[in-house]
């Protein structure tokens, strides 16, 4: 039974994937880099995600995630959570679950607002007192499938056992995205 019902959630999961459209991005700020890819993200419904974030001072970020897109009127709102393995320089490995969410608001036809937030509190989290990451900003579909987006990311792991909070982002950035 239990077999059963296992093929039948990735039975679900696989026809959403590929109902929806397979999304990737890349961001640049003043002192990281961005990159995320996803399945079924600005439609209704299961949605796949990852992303990894880079700084030279402080480290690396790495997620996987899986959530639910709601359609609530004019806006889409996002609730799920992430597995994120974390690398912060000079400090050991860890990991976090993080759970949060989201929202996007198609303003015209080429331009979005979107954000979202995710935490994970110290007893979700490992070798780090917690794990908190957000984002705000604004899309402009140039021509489909390319946007470009502009906002701010903040993403941040606090100190544990006498280490130092490590801040992987925070900041302005820009950035290109492709939906295919």
């Amino acid at each position: 039974m239990k077999k059963l019902q296992l093929a039948c959630v990735l039975g679900l999961l696989a026809a959403s994937a590929s109902a929806n459209a397979l999304g990737v991005s890349g961001e640049v700020g003043k002192e990281f880099t961005y990159f995320g890819a996803g399945f079924g993200t600005e439609t209704g419904g299961l949605f796949i995600n990852g992303n990894y974030a880079h700084n030279d001072d402080n480290g690396d970020t790495a997620g996987l995630g899986l959530g639910v897109n709601i359609p609530v009127g004019p806006f889409m709102a996002s609730v799920g959570g992430r597995a994120v393995y974390l690398n912060p320089k000079n400090q050991s490995e860890g990991y976090a679950l993080a759970g949060g969410g989201g929202f996007s608001w198609p303003v015209t036809s080429s331009v979005s607002l979107y954000g979202d937030y995710y935490y994970s509190p110290d007893s979700l989290s490992s070798r780090v007192k917690d794990y908190k990451e957000a984002n705000i900003g604004a899309s402009w579909t140039v021509m489909r499938p390319i946007s470009v987006q502009g906002g701010y990311r903040y993403i941040g792991l606090g100190g544990k056992n006498g280490d130092r909070t490590r801040t992987v982002a925070d900041g302005a950035y820009v950035g290109v995205s492709a939906r295919f």
